[in-house]
């Protein structure tokens, strides 16, 4: 294990911080799987979803391994060539319309011969986020135009924008939340950002005329259901996502203090995305505002090791690579925090790390293998200059040794041969004798 832990380069902290959230995961998934096994197999037995979330996290954690041993400016040219890629998956996902369980599910497409399904948006998004930090980076000194970087930058935005929106509002609105963040931090005009942002708006309100002029196209169907949700939540209205809020919020009551202990929640069993999107629920419930809390400071603890992540990074690429990968995985969490007490409509927004699911682990590692390899190559260049240093002083002490060697007299010089040290100074009368004696 000591060996294991020797071989993994980068910020150690992150590093722990990942496997306590990943090791945590284990019993909320355990307990709150059993809606789901009822609904599967009819028995309540969730070993095959644990076993299920540990095989997820094991991929997730070699992805991870594998990425942060990559260089990070590599995926500086690949985010230019996976852009396109991104885009057709987009587009084949909307086309495909993917039903799960009878409901629709057309932001995921199911990988052939496998059977996996995958979100298809959180991969865009990251590509995305690397894609804006590359063109913030290599444009920083040139003086562009607004028409220039408009084609080069934000029409790529907004075109993955698109393709995501019809499926995903939540998704789409943080991504374009973080792509403002990464170009406000990027030091892009404040009066392009102020007309993108206007942009933005005027092309979503036409998207919703466009929904209501065509309510019966497939491509407008989860229009009426955000309408539906911001409705109910600012009345009190009934429907489905009022009774998931009302027994999250039960579930919370619930635990008081210290929580009713690991695998007793009650709630579990009636909230139908009990192991996913309501898990913040279960995990209150189960370890109390204790439990809440912890996890809500280790998020807080993460994020503030990003920002010293994106501090120490040499390159403005690196600093936009950290903040762009790792604050939307930080956001994602507050909002599904957020949506469990009824501070926000319901999104659809997993707990990164601890929510089970496949891609939404997998693409999350990617994000912080990334993150770490930006960690790893300012560790490299701070080892270099520390070998350097010490190079420096091996080789002045060598320098210092051979001019002191010169300075003494002729007759006082010894000489090592054969491990031997002996000295050819002239003490008898017969000069010879010295080499004699040897």
């Amino acid at each position: 294990m000591k060996e294991l832990v020797n071989k993994l380069k980068g910020d150690r902290v992150i590093w722990s911080f990942v496997a306590l959230l990943a090791l945590f995961s284990f019993m909320p998934v355990f307990s709150a799987s059993s809606n789901l096994a009822y609904i599967g197999h009819g028995t309540g037995n969730t070993l095959g979803y644990l076993v299920k979330h540990l095989a997820h996290i094991c991929i997730g954690f070699l992805i991870i391994y594998w990425v942060h041993k990559v260089p990070y400016h590599y995926f500086r040219a690949i985010s230019k060539i996976a852009l396109p890629i991104v885009w057709f998956l987009l587009l084949y996902t909307l086309l495909k319309g993917t039903v799960i369980a009878g409901a629709n599910a057309s932001r995921w497409i199911q990988v052939p011969f496998i059977g996996i399904t995958f979100q298809t948006s959180t991969l865009a998004a990251i590509v995305l986020f690397i894609f804006v930090a590359r063109y913030l980076s290599k444009k920083k000194e040139e003086n562009e135009p607004f028409q220039v970087s408009f084609i080069q930058l934000w029409v790529p935005v907004f075109i993955t924008l698109v393709l995501i929106l019809p499926a995903n509002f939540s998704t789409t609105a943080l991504i374009f939340a973080m792509v403002m963040m990464l170009t406000f931090i990027g030091k892009y005009p404040l009066k392009y950002i102020g007309f993108i942002i206007g942009s933005g708006i005027a092309m979503l309100a036409f998207f919703l005329l466009v929904a209501k002029a065509f309510p019966d196209s497939r491509f407008f169907s989860r229009v009426s259901t955000w309408e539906s949700r911001i409705t109910n939540f600012t009345t009190d209205k009934p429907d489905e996502d009022d009774y998931q809020i009302e027994k999250a919020k039960i579930a919370i009551a619930s635990g008081r203090l210290g929580g009713l202990g690991p695998g007793k929640s009650v709630q579990k069993n009636f909230l139908p995305q009990s192991s996913s999107d309501f898990i913040y629920a279960i995990i209150v419930e189960e370890y109390g505002l204790v439990g809440g809390v912890s996890i809500l400071l280790l998020y807080l603890l993460l994020l503030f090791r990003f920002v010293i992540a994106s501090h120490k990074a040499t390159t403005l690429f690196g600093k936009l690579v950290v903040v762009g990968l790792g604050f939307p995985m930080i956001f994602q969490a507050m909002i599904n925090m957020a949506v469990a007490v009824e501070l926000l409509p319901v999104t659809g927004q997993t707990l990164p790390l601890i929510s089970s699911g496949g891609s939404s682990i997998w693409m999350t590692c990617f994000s912080l293998g990334i993150i770490i390899s930006v960690t790893k190559k300012d560790e490299e260049i701070a080892e270099e200059k520390e070998e350097k240093e010490r190079r420096k002083e091996a080789l002045q002490r060598l320098i210092d040794k051979e001019l002191a060697e010169e300075d003494l007299p002729a007759d006082e010089k010894t000489y090592e041969e054969e491990g031997m040290m002996y000295s050819i100074e002239d003490n008898s009368r017969n000069p010879i004798n010295a080499v004699l004696n040897k």
